[in-house]
């Protein structure tokens, strides 16, 4: 049985098996067992078969030899043979795999590359009702021929272009439109379309608008976004389509879709910037008549926003290369009757067409500097006669702004300018207006009552691009309006308002980075003359100041100006007595300005830790025993100067960082100094104690450093080290320093280098008080806390997972320390400053993950046998975890969850009711299904709760089914009817939304 049999026997059956046996054929011809001729003649019989099935499947055979025959294999020749074999069989079907193979080759040339086109075309004149996949593989083999034998198939010309538009026309499937839009696309770009540029156009615009929706799960990810971007690359392709494109194009721009409108304005738009320019010029007076009124009628702002991109794509085509300010050019045709009517519009600016045509103007001003030239000959002169004329503050806002739409063009024309190449004039289009600008905007920031905010922020603004246009204003003069600045900033506002001050503050920053120079010299001595050396109640006369500095310092150079001073005047104000909120706000202004730096990098490093952390950590420590200043011994002004200690050793390199872990507890204090160390101290004053603060943050911020202590140290063993901290855990009364205790536990806990730590720390949280040493506790040292925070960092490292949960999941059926347990439990997930990945702490991507999933089934079970005493102590213990639980994790347990969390409506703690019912939004949200069920308890729960209901219930509508939420409508609307009236603005607000929400229930769409 020769090998075409056995293919045409197993083919139907078993494709890999035949397609196996066709390379076998083909192994044949390579090593030279049969001649290529002889396998062709061996389908003689086939091919000239009835049965046009027979005659596709032996042709098929043939295209499987050929696929599986190396190139090496095929003379010139045998391919020009095999292309007109194949290309005579076309319409046969099974041609088309070995013509794709054989146009791949080397030696296919441009000749057998236009035999198969004109084979191509002259049997799929029936294309479309062919199946979908012979059309796929059709078009794929057109679109190679394409990429591979262009210049050949440019020889075809007219028939080749109206062979192939006629081929694909009809075509509906997005994988062949993708396809036929590529090939056409590189036809109309590069070939001669003179005589047939309406056919190809209409070839592809009649797809527009693409209304496609990919089905759900499309495998070949294919989206209406994918073709609109390939039929607009074909729609822009060549300027011979403007006199079809243009009018076509405006007429849909009439469409009532907001998405129709969109594709056509984004069309144009590539359009404009394809075509060249006569094509352009020709159609642009009508383009603007036509894109005017969506920008002046502004219905859709992002549709406003399109049409301004396209009229700004016009101006930049036109001007492209242009460097001459004739009235006579095409960009000056196409400018003179937009000016024209954004000074008609102009004469009445209160309207609302004023913002528009500041829009339109700006944008088209930024187009090119000619262009900017021609839009400032022709309306700045008329705008400032018509704000001299003006009579309301409101027309002389408008006007303003307008006014600041074409600074802004300037601003943005100098950000893409080259400033090596000359201007179009030697003076700046806006030079002739600079003094009298100068005026109006002074006048008015400055002049004007402090009531008209929005005046004075626009005339801010148009000081501020002033002082941006690149060599436009003197140095003197940008000098003058930093002033004004400040005078803005460190003045208080009677009225209250804080939007020019803030407005103002940001254009000192701006002006920070053109002359920083400036800032320093005029800025600076401005208000740090405002700062007291004096603490004072008063905080206002220093908050403003030091947050306009804060925010100032962009610039390096500014920043460590800033520093060296608010440094020495810390030394100034710690010298003096008084209230400590002034050194704190010091202490946190330097603190944001390192924030915003690379400290690591920072040349200035060493100096910060020398000056701030040494310098200030040491007299803290001093001042604990009455030597220092006693500013520093304020439980909130220690906590600033933590963070901002805590910033600076994170930067520090590792060597450093390990000396600094030496200094934890001595504080950077020589053995002499009369200050000791509060570890293993007995009777510490509190005021000493309160240093404990400063020294949980450098053990936070030394990192994995902090081993340190007990690797290095003669003293200090790990075991002894946490049995000490322990004990000053258990026996602190000040709720602070406990507080910074059991996070120094929980550090060390997390961090521990030592294999055994995770062990020791267990061996505490069984049993904190024999850790301890205390013999004896009385009722008021609690170990729950202690119990819970290395609770929090094993769990967070995920060690010893199962035996931790199970320890604390045992407290809650304990009478005496149940209720105290189950508020532990928000400590164990809730992220923590300084127990952070920044500082080194080893927490697991999937830590809240697996502690959710350990926690919750047993919580549940444990929940259902539990005594009644102890079941409002699984549940509080269920909110503290579900805080801080990701949404898509506590989804993956809402079956187990939502009979707990119903139950924790009914706790009569309201923090815990909060956050049950911050759950129920969540799960409302993501799965409303599952509370459908629920729904009438729930509603009921949440109209008795005392946070805030009609919120919470206005959720519902919308998410949940309508047949479920209808029977609750009238009881809902009964229990807000109280709320309506309520003397609370906040509450009867809420009360209408709610009852909004519910009021369309079982309503009839607008539609119907």
């Amino acid at each position: 049985m020769s090998d075409v049999q056995r293919y045409l026997l197993k083919v139907e059956e078993d494709k890999a098996s035949a397609e196996q046996i066709a390379k076998e054929t083909a192994q044949k011809v390579e090593t030279k067992q049969i001649a290529l001729v002889d396998v062709v003649e061996s389908l003689g019989e086939y091919i000239n078969d009835e049965d046009a099935t027979i005659r596709s499947k032996a042709v098929t055979y043939l295209s499987h030899v050929i696929i599986a025959l190396s190139e090496s294999t095929l003379s010139r020749h045998q391919i020009q043979v095999l292309c007109q074999f194949l290309c005579d069989r076309v319409g046969d079907g099974g041609a088309l795999l070995g013509l794709k193979r054989l146009q791949c080759l080397r030696r296919f040339n441009g000749e057998m590359a236009t035999m198969t086109l004109r084979a191509l075309l002259e049997q799929f004149q029936d294309l479309m009702i062919r199946p979908h996949s012979q059309r796929l593989l059709i078009l794929d083999l057109v679109h190679d021929l394409m990429q591979n034998h262009r210049t050949a198939l440019q020889s075809l010309g007219n028939e080749a272009i109206v062979g192939i538009t006629d081929l694909v026309s009809g075509e509906k499937d997005p994988r062949s439109l993708m396809i036929i839009f590529s090939f056409l696309h590189v036809i109309m770009v590069e070939w001669d379309i003179a005589n047939q540029a309406e056919t190809l156009f209409d070839s592809v615009f009649c797809y527009f608008p693409i209304t496609f929706r990919p089905p759900p799960d499309d495998p070949y990810k294919i989206t209406a976004q994918d073709l609109k971007a390939r039929l607009r690359n074909c729609i822009a392709a060549s300027s011979h389509f403007a006199p079809f494109a243009f009018p076509q194009l405006i007429e849909k721009l009439d469409s009532t879709s907001p998405n129709v409108k969109k594709d056509v304005l984004q069309t144009l738009t590539a359009c404009v910037s394809s075509y060249g320019v006569i094509a352009v010029s020709n159609y642009s007076v009508t383009l603007w008549d036509s894109l005017k009124y969506e920008i002046l009628n502004v219905q859709e702002e992002d549709l406003a926003e399109e049409a301004l991109i396209t009229l700004q794509a016009i101006a930049t085509r036109l001007g492209k290369d242009l460097n001459l300010t004739s009235q006579t050019t095409h960009l000056a045709r196409y400018l003179r009757p937009i000016t024209a009517e954004s000074n008609k519009q102009l004469q009445e600016p209160q309207h609302k067409q004023a913002k528009p045509i500041g829009q339109i103007l700006g944008s088209l001003g930024t187009s090119s500097s000619i262009a900017f030239l021609l839009i400032v000959q022709a309306v700045i002169p008329a705008l400032l006669t018509l704000y001299q004329d003006a009579d309301s503050i409101a027309s002389q806002k408008a006007l303003l702004e307008v006014l600041v739409q074409i600074c802004n063009a300037a601003v943005a024309l100098d950000q893409v300018s080259d400033p090596s190449i000359p201007p179009p004039t030697s003076e700046h289009p806006l030079g002739p207006f600079k003094d009298r600008f100068f005026e109006l905007f002074s006048q008015t920031l400055m002049g004007t009552a402090i009531e008209e905010v929005t005046f004075r922020i626009v005339a801010l603004k148009g000081l501020l691009r002033l002082c941006q246009i690149r060599d436009y204003l003197q140095v003197s003069e940008v000098g003058m309006i930093v002033q004004y600045l400040d005078e803005i900033v460190l003045t208080a506002d009677a009225g209250g308002r804080d939007n020019v001050r803030n407005d103002a503050i940001e254009a000192l920053v701006t002006i920070s980075r053109i002359k920083p120079h400036l800032i320093m010299d005029i800025t600076f001595p401005a208000f740090m003359a405002r700062l007291p050396d004096q603490p004072s109640e008063d905080q206002g006369s220093y908050v403003i100041t030091l947050e306009g500095l804060a925010r100032l310092s962009v610039e390096r150079s500014i920043s460590d100006t800033l520093i060296r001073r608010l440094l020495n005047k810390l030394e100034t104000v710690l010298s003096t007595t008084g209230p400590a909120a002034y050194a704190q706000a010091l202490f946190s202004t330097i603190d944001y300005v390192l924030s915003r730096r690379e400290l690591s990098t920072d040349p200035n490093l060493s100096s910060y830790h020398e000056k701030i952390v040494v310098r200030f950590v040491s007299r803290a420590a001093l001042a604990s025993v009455d030597s220092g200043p006693h500013m520093l011994t304020e439980a909130l002004t220690l906590e600033v100067l933590g963070r901002l200690i805590g910033r600076v050793i994170r930067a520090l390199d590792e060597h450093k960082r390990r000396s600094v872990a030496l200094e934890t507890y001595t504080l950077f204090l020589e053995p002499e100094a009369p200050f000791r160390a509060v570890l293993y101290g007995q009777d510490v004053p509190e005021k000493r104690r309160y240093t404990l603060v400063l020294s949980t943050w450098i053990l936070a911020s030394v990192g994995p450093a902090a081993s340190t202590l007990y690797t290095v140290a003669d003293d200090i063993d790990l075991d002894a080290f946490l049995n000490e901290i322990t004990r000053l855990a258990l026996t602190e009364t000040v709720p602070l320093i406990r507080l910074h205790l059991l996070k120094q536990l929980a550090l060390l806990a997390n961090r521990s280098l030592a294999p055994q730590g995770p062990d020791e720390a267990f061996e505490i949280m069984q049993d904190p008080f024999n850790a301890a040493q205390i013999a004896d506790p009385s009722p008021s040292l609690g170990a729950t806390p202690v119990i819970f925070w290395i609770a929090k960092a094993l769990l967070l490292r995920l060690a010893r997972t199962e035996e931790v949960v199970s320890l604390i999941l045992g407290l809650l059926s304990d009478k005496a320390r149940g209720s105290a347990s189950a508020r532990g439990f928000a400590v164990l997930l809730a992220p923590d400053e300084l127990l952070s990945k920044e500082n080194g702490a080893n927490i697991r991507l999937l830590a809240r993950q697996r502690v959710f999933s350990t926690c919750v089934p047993r919580i549940a079970k444990e929940f259902r046998a539990a005594e009644d005493f102890a079941k409002p102590n699984y549940l509080i213990a269920l909110s503290g975890i579900l805080k801080d639980v990701p949404t898509e994790v506590m989804m993956s347990q809402i079956d187990i969850l939502l009979p707990l969390l119903l139950l924790s409506l009914d706790l009569p703690d309201q923090e815990v009711k909060a956050a049950t019912i911050d759950s129920f939004i969540v799960i409302c949200q993501e799965s409303p299904a599952a509370v459908e069920g629920h729904a009438q308890s729930l509603t009921t729960r949440l109209l008795q709760s005392a946070t805030d209901p009609k919120k919470d219930i206005a959720i519902f509508p919308g998410r949940i089914k309508e047949s479920v939420l209808l029977p609750l409508k009238s009881n809902i609307f009964r229990e807000i009817l109280p709320s309506l009236d309520d003397p609370k603005r906040h509450v009867r607000k809420v009360a209408v939304e709610c009852r909004a929400a519910w009021s369309n229930l079982g309503e009839p769409d607008a539609d119907d």
